[in-house]
């Protein structure tokens, strides 16, 4: 085995959901990668930096591999298609239908589909599929939550 291949092995991928520009070393960052061994402040700092852009408090799924040497990456993701729909919706508290398909929590339109399959197609691992393909799943998704989709 090379060393490059050694040294793959020790690597360790830790997953958070942080709010933009809310990241601290109290929990959940702070013990999550304070057990691995990565000084929570450094990430901290980045990451608030990163995410600077984005409304404070968008919950921004983040992915940080930590390296054998303590060294780390991250990269932070889209925010989940829920959280979106129910944004666009303007859902109170945040939460979808409790009987989806007998309640709903709002309604969107197609530009807000679009729209959001636009922000998902900017990440990486989306972008080989279609926006067709996406504008499709987000309308399954948003019914399975209580949305109504409208024309």
């Amino acid at each position: 085995m090379s060393k490059k291949g050694a040294a793959a092995g020790l690597e360790q991928v830790v997953k958070l959901i942080v709010g933009a520009g809310q990241a601290s070393p109290s929990p959940p960052v702070g013990p999550a990668l304070g057990s691995k061994g990565v000084k929570s402040m450094d990430f901290c700092k980045e990451f608030n930096a990163r995410t600077a852009n984005y409304t404070v408090g968008t919950p921004m799924p983040c992915r940080v591999i930590v390296r054998a040497d303590r060294s780390f990456t991250f990269e932070i993701r889209t925010p989940q298609t829920s959280w979106l729909l129910l944004n666009a919706a303007e859902a109170k508290d945040h939460k979808g239908a409790s009987k989806p398909g007998h309640q709903t929590v709002g309604t969107i339109s197609l530009k807000h589909v679009y729209e959001i399959a636009k922000i998902k197609q900017s990440e990486l691992r989306l972008s080989g599929l279609s926006l067709e393909g996406l504008c499709r799943s987000i309308i399954f998704q948003a019914k399975s939550i209580g949305i109504d989709v409208v024309a």
